[in-house]
């Protein structure tokens, strides 16, 4: 969850952003026939070697196998300053705005004590049919965003920059030619017979990922090709931005609108525990942990760890990898900002 304040004009209204998309019904990880997850690895093939993350930078390509060299240092002096503010200085149509723009949705909802001035805004901007255009900065990124009221209620669409959106001049499509007009007749009667009110639900569902989901658990049903280790990331190798926490979006709406503070989600407390606990505990990792989940290394020592290690990689699991990269960059981790969730937490283990 994201939380700043809008401010239009002389107004400032403090507002909290959750996702408005559910993570995606099956995610899969890669593992061998043994059922162990698989790290990866960056192979060099003119060395014939893997390389360490501090082997490891980045190259803006200017021509075909000519790069220019840029450190994460220099990555992290160009990102944009923190802030909590969408500060909407422009207004627009909402025919202005090219569905081809839109790339993700988050409702807003109210802090405690503004309700009646987020409803004034959205209630405002639905009867002007006009989308606020900003930018605002979320883990260390500038977004372009859209905030549109609709049914009362605020939505923040992020948007595509333009050079990101290709012209039908760039595919080189064909000539436009004027269609027959009979065949266009009986193209609108085939069109006609097949047409309906409404869009159901039930004509936007994954059957791909029930087919999925149904197939595994008849494997599972039956104990086939069924693989376990004492203990699996639950978290897939995936970038944390297409995931999300389970929030009960509809209670958080229904009580931010009743002029009640937004039930804060699990991940706050966790996090306040996992401060505290932080505190209290010194850098460690349990070493026969950390050889399960890498391939390719043996657990060190007699393979006991004190309880204080053993949680270590656990609360490094649970944290975002926005979180783990701030910690990644006080530790000064090489190679930290090409790394993935689950190798941040890797990495960070070793160099604790």
């Amino acid at each position: 969850m994201w939380s700043g304040t809008i401010t239009f004009g002389l107004v400032s209204l403090p507002v909290n952003l959750y996702p408005a998309n559910r993570a995606k019904p099956v995610s899969m990880r890669m593992i061998d026939r043994d059922g162990t997850p698989l790290a990866r690895r960056y192979f060099c093939e003119q060395e014939g070697r893997t390389l360490d993350y501090d082997e490891l930078i980045r190259g803006y390509e200017v021509e075909k196998n000519e790069f220019i060299v840029v450190e994460d240092r220099e990555l992290e002096s160009l990102a944009p300053g923190k802030s909590q503010e969408i500060d909407l200085k422009r207004f627009v149509g909402l025919d202005e705005i090219d569905p081809m723009y839109f790339e993700r949705a988050y409702f807003m909802t109210p802090d405690k004590g503004v309700t009646k001035a987020y409803r004034l805004l959205a209630s405002s901007m639905e009867a002007s049919e006009r989308a606020g255009i900003a930018t605002f900065v979320m883990r260390g990124k500038e977004y372009l965003v859209a905030i549109i009221a609709e049914k009362g209620i605020l939505r923040a669409e992020t948007l595509r920059f333009a050079e990101e959106i290709r012209s039908p001049e760039a595919i080189d499509l064909p000539e436009e030619h004027a269609p027959d007009p009979r065949s266009v007749k009986a193209m609108e009667k085939a069109i006609a017979a097949l047409s309906h009110e409404t869009l159901e639900r039930e004509a936007l569902q994954d059957l791909q990922s029930q087919r999925i989901v149904e197939r595994a658990e008849e494997k599972l049903a039956k104990g086939k090709d069924v693989v376990a280790l004492e203990e699996v990331s639950s978290e897939p190798d995936v970038e944390p931005e297409q995931g999300g926490e389970v929030i009960d979006l509809m209670q958080v709406l229904k009580q931010s609108l009743a002029e009640g503070r937004p039930p804060e989600p699990e991940s706050r407390n966790v996090k306040a525990s996992r401060k505290s606990a932080d505190r209290r505990d010194s850098p460690g990792t349990d070493s026969k942990a950390k050889a399960k989940r890498s391939t390719g290394k043996k657990a060190s020592g007699d393979g006991k760890a004190s309880p204080r290690r053993k949680r270590r990689p656990a609360e490094l699991e649970r944290l975002s990898r926005d979180e783990l990269y701030e910690r990644a960059q006080k530790l000064d981790v090489p190679g930290r900002s090409r790394m993935s969730k689950a190798e941040l937490v890797e990495a960070i283990a070793n160099a604790g």
